[in-house]
């Protein structure tokens, strides 16, 4: 392949599945364009520029024994991280009868890989979740293995954090880190309540964010939070979140830490009782953070950023010399910072007790000053999942970067390191300090790197528009401080300057799109470009004068824009600055949303975490970048996907964003690309009350009861009950083993044929009584086997098919087994009148759902609905659901009808041993004679392809849930059907139509 492909088509595999191709890095860890198979190894390599080295010095002796080890071996973590991903994969690939884990990890394992949930996990969240799960129950039991990795685990810590037991899951930006904190809260607390007796797990959970904006974020943790991600995403089985509900979860903000005095008292106070004021002690600060933990015993520790939480290295005398300037300002701050949030985890373990501290960081590398080398990856990181291997995966937009331009000097084009240019030029202070008070004064080369920028934004803008995405691309700049981020915030969005008779006059912003004033310089309603402090706003201490009087306008702006929205001005001025900032950086792109018509942030400090709306198309760095760290956390703004619609083969589409001013040395190639702005965005809601009378409310069936026979047995076969046993199912059943020379070899499965029909027979009859119709602790009736054995002979004469040679001796395999008793168990079902009448279990705490409750935003294929569907957009996930929408709008005796996704209505069924979950297509409220006040409810499915497990899924509707739901007596009246040609649905829902009407009138059952 050509060295363009990366480029054009970078994204290799589905973010769902285990990474089996990579692209080939040559030096400089640029791609090659060639496509290399397997997983890429987890190592040290980045595509993001290394840090500088000082000529002639060596690093401290304490650096030198962090990365040394006994043998004087180079310190990298990344074999301990490729040998447990080796490691894990093994162990996943087990049945799951050689996991070794508890019965209850068991269950969410099969959960989450199942991917039957709305948003199913990526493959990377579960590897994550999967290597501390390994690590915690599995790795102990397999001796030197295990032991040899937790040796390395004790060793890192013990040479870093002594008090504190750490373990690090490095997830690239965009990649979910939220989605793993909750299953690993899941993990713990389901695992602690069912087995209270195992203390390595835990009910109690701290979790510590780096600012204000992600700890609001991370409230999706809580079991009992609107938007909790335990029932909105399923991250657990309906019938575990109860237990669930048990966790006591923690959210902070490190500052929290910070000790507060315990009197707070001026110094006349002081002088007058003879005191000075004291800080808290542990116990008191942690009453104050974490009171609800309080009273429990090693609770687990989430950090989420944690590259700024470490103990640092005390510098020796030479490394102090090195840094100078902002430098040392930074690696000064950065410690202090760090200092806090590891001292106040150390004072949990002192006062609670630590069990684990999980890290989870994009970038858990040392910082500068820290006393070890400078992006060195933490000792402890178990796990591994890098920004090229999200790239590849489309987990996240592809960064591009300028490579070439025509500027004769300099190796690197202007644009990519753009402060190199332009940082000596740029005021160093505060703006009053500074007397660099004139945007237009800016440097000429930022200035180019402005508009040659914010032409590409106006492509993508008008591309973004004609799609009618219904939402803007976002712009942001970040600087070095409030002076330069004032200046380019002037200049770009507009502002007033005094004039000699004391008024004032309009200096228009250079970029049209992000005015904050119309043309007669009068501010506009609502604000395109936000100046933000995201250092201040993410500490949740306030806002620092300085800021304030710059932002003073914004502020009272937004406060307007408030009280507007909400009617409430008593409220809106109860709210402080700092907070009505946060609520609009949070909610920048967002439409109903304070932030929702921001086009442009132009942002003091780094803005590098808890801010990275999904919006984002264009970075402009103007700040020194030295270190892989502040480029990936930077650039990491922009990488949120928008879209997140997978194609056929489960992958994305790739999506870009365009970076100036930051020396991402990653992908550098000339790609003359297209705009190609993401699916348009629409919310999909009920419509109401205007469409109230095309409401559709459903039971939530938790299960089924039924009274089996005890002595006789009849069954009640139909075409769901054939089983097809082809190598699909079972496996190759034909293989040829060849060397380099010699004979091959055949490999098939002839010699099962010999194996008698009559002990498969009674082996399966024995199986099925023993399993279906035993009680706990009873011995099978010999009389019900007897009556088994004529059933299975029969069923396996009329309904079993072997293909591809497969052999009948393959029905005793454990999971087709399971599969052959609940067909057969289905059919008893069927066959048993009178003493067998089947009830649906409901929900005992949500029994009925109701199209009234969705709400979602989506860019997935739709259809827009008429006024016989409560929603106004049906979801199609193919061109035969988008006929059948058709069909089911504009039916005569069709009242009602809506599209199943995110409402919620499952049905419960079990195939091959396994409870599972299944989501039939459509409901439909059908005019069947009967009058609109009994309507008949017809539940669809649109099947082209009927596989096993669809042939189970429709059984279970035929035999439980259908029968089920109409003996309540209360939830109206039942059907179900499946559609299989596209063409014929109009035909096919007459003809399902008629027979239920033929079929009521002659008082019979389900169609």
């Amino acid at each position: 392949m050509s060295s363009e492909a990366f480029f054009e088509s970078p994204i290799l595999n589905s973010p769902y599945a285990v990474p089996d191709r990579h692209w080939q890095l040559g030096e400089g860890g640029q791609p090659t364009g060639v496509i290399e198979a397997g997983r890429r190894r987890s190592d040290l390599t980045t595509p993001i520029p290394k840090a500088k080295t000082t000529r002639g010095k060596r690093i401290s002796p304490e650096q030198e024994d962090f990365l040394k080890g006994e043998g004087g071996q180079e310190y990298n973590p990344t074999e301990t991280i490729n040998g447990i991903r080796s490691a894990v994969e093994s162990w996943r690939n087990l049945p799951e009868s050689q996991w070794q884990v508890t019965p209850t990890t068991a269950r969410l394992l099969r959960h989450w890989r199942s991917g039957e949930m709305p948003l199913p996990p990526f493959f990377c969240q579960i590897e994550a979740v999967e290597t501390v799960i390994w690590l915690t129950e599995v790795a102990p039991k397999s001796s030197q293995q295990g032991r040899r990795f937790w040796t390395h685990l004790e060793a890192a810590n013990a040479a870093s954090n002594p008090e504190l037991m750490r373990l690090a899951l490095k997830l690239a930006t965009g990649a979910g880190k939220t989605t793993v904190m909750a299953m690993l809260i899941a993990w713990h607390t389901l695992n602690a309540v069912r087995h209270p007796n195992a203390k390595r797990f835990t009910r109690g959970f701290l979790i510590v964010a780096p600012g204000i904006t992600i700890k609001d974020r991370l409230r999706v943790l809580q079991p009992n939070d609107p938007e909790s991600y335990y029932p909105t995403r399923q991250m657990v089985p309906e019938d575990m979140l109860r237990d669930l509900g048990q966790a006591k979860i923690v959210i902070t903000n490190y500052h929290s830490f910070k000790k507060k005095d315990e009197m707070s008292l001026n110094k006349v106070q002081e002088a007058a009782l003879a005191t000075t004021t004291k800080p808290e002690s542990d116990g008191s600060m942690l009453r104050r953070v974490a009171g609800p933990l309080l009273g429990m015993k090693n609770v687990v520790v989430l950090n989420d950023e944690a590259h700024h939480c470490y103990r640092e290295r005390p510098l020796t005398e030479e490394e102090e010399k090195q840094l100078k300037g902002d430098d040392k300002a930074e690696a000064k701050e950065n410690n202090e910072a760090a200092r806090l949030w590891i001292s106040g985890l150390e004072a949990v373990k002192r006062t609670l007790g630590i069990n684990m501290v999980y890290d989870l960081s994009a970038t858990p590398f040392f910082l500068k000053g820290s006393g070890y080398r400078e992006g060195s990856l933490f000792g402890w990181v178990m796990s591994d999942f890098s920004l090229m291997d999200a790239i590849e995966c489309g987990i996240v937009k592809l960064p591009r970067v300028p490579i070439i331009d025509n500027v004769e000097q300099g190796e690197m084009p202007m644009f990519r390191n753009l402060w190199e240019h332009i940082g000596k030029k740029l005021p160093k202070k505060g703006r009053g300090k500074s007397g660099f008070d004139d945007p237009q004064k800016l440097p000429n080369e930022l200035l180019s790197a402005i508009d040659a920028l914010y032409g590409h934004y106006v492509k993508t803008f008008d591309a973004w528009k004609a799609s009618g995405l219904g939402v803007e691309p976002v712009f942001i700049v970040v600087c070095n401080n409030t002076a330069t981020s004032k200046l380019v915030h002037d200049y770009i969005a507009g502002y007033e300057v005094p004039t000699k008779d004391g008024g004032s006059q309009l200096v228009a912003g250079k970029c049209e799109l992000f005015r904050n004033f119309d043309p007669d310089g009068v501010a506009l309603p609502k604000m395109r470009t936000l100046l933000i402090d995201s250092q201040q706003i993410e500490s949740g201490e306030g806002i620092s004068a300085e800021f304030k009087s710059a932002a003073e306008s914004e502020i009272e702006r937004f406060k307007d824009e408030l009280i507007q929205r909400t009617g409430d001005r008593a409220a809106a001025e109860k709210i402080d600055d700092t907070a009505i900032l946060r609520e609009v950086m949070n909610t920048v792109g967002r439409p109903g949303q304070l932030g929702e018509a921001i086009r442009c942030v132009v942002s003091v400090s780094m803005l590098t975490e808890g801010w990275d709306a999904n919006t984002v198309t264009h970075v402009l760095g103007v700040r020194a970048f030295g270190t892989q760290l502040l480029c990936e956390q930077v650039i990491g703004r922009a990488l949120r996907r928008v879209s997140y619609q997978a194609d056929a083969e489960k992958k994305f589409a790739v999506e870009y964003a365009d970076i100036f001013g930051i020396p991402f040395d990653f992908t550098a190639q000339a790609v003359q690309a297209n705009i190609k702005p993401p699916p348009p965005m629409v919310r999909v809601e009920a419509i109401s009350p205007e469409r109230d009378d095309a409401e559709i409310r459903f039971p939530r069936v938790e299960g089924y009861r039924t009274e089996l026979p005890r002595d006789t047995l009849s069954a009640q076969f139909n075409d769901e009950s054939t089983l097809e046993l082809t190598p699909d199912l079972v496996g190759a059943t034909e293989t040829i083993n060849s060397g380099i020379i010699g004979e091959t070899a055949d490999f098939n499965l002839d010699h099962l044929a010999a194996k008698r029909q009559t002990e498969i027979v009674f082996k399966l009859a024995n199986r099925i009584v023993q399993r279906h119709f035993t009680g706990d602790g009873e011995v099978a009736n010999p009389a019900l086997v007897m009556e088994m054995r004529k059933i299975v002979r029969r069923w396996m004469a009329e309904h079993l098919v072997c293909k591809g040679n497969t052999q009948p001796a393959q029905l005793l395999y454990y999971d087709i087994a399971d599969r052959v008793a609940e067909r057969i168990k289905r059919a008893i079902t069927r066959g048993e009148e009178g003493g067998n009448r089947v009830i649906a279990m409901l929900d005992p705490y949500n029994r009925e759902g109701s199209t009234s409750h969705v709400g979602f935003n989506t860019s997935q294929d739709r259809y827009e609905t008429g006024p016989n569907c409560h929603v106004n957009y049906a979801i199609a996930d193919s061109d035969w659901e988008l006929e059948f929408c058709r069909v089911a709008d504009s039916h005569p005796r069709v009242l009602a009808w809506v599209k199943n996704h995110n409402l919620g209505f499952e049905v419960p069924y079990r195939a091959g041993g396994e409870a599972r979950r299944y989501r039939p297509d459509f409901i439909l409220k059908i005019d069947d004679g009967n009058g609109p006040d009994d309507p008949l409810n017809l539940v669809v499915e649109i099947k082209g392809f009927r596989n096993e497990d669809a042939k189970d899924k429709a059984d279970t509707m035929h035999s439980y849930w259908v029968p089920g739901v109409n003996n309540l007596g209360t939830c109206g009246r039942w059907a179900f059907a499946e559609f299989t040609e596209k063409w014929t649905m109009q035909t096919e829902l007459e003809r399902v139509i008629s027979e239920w009407i033929e079929q009521f009138g002659r008082g019979e059952g389900a169609a």
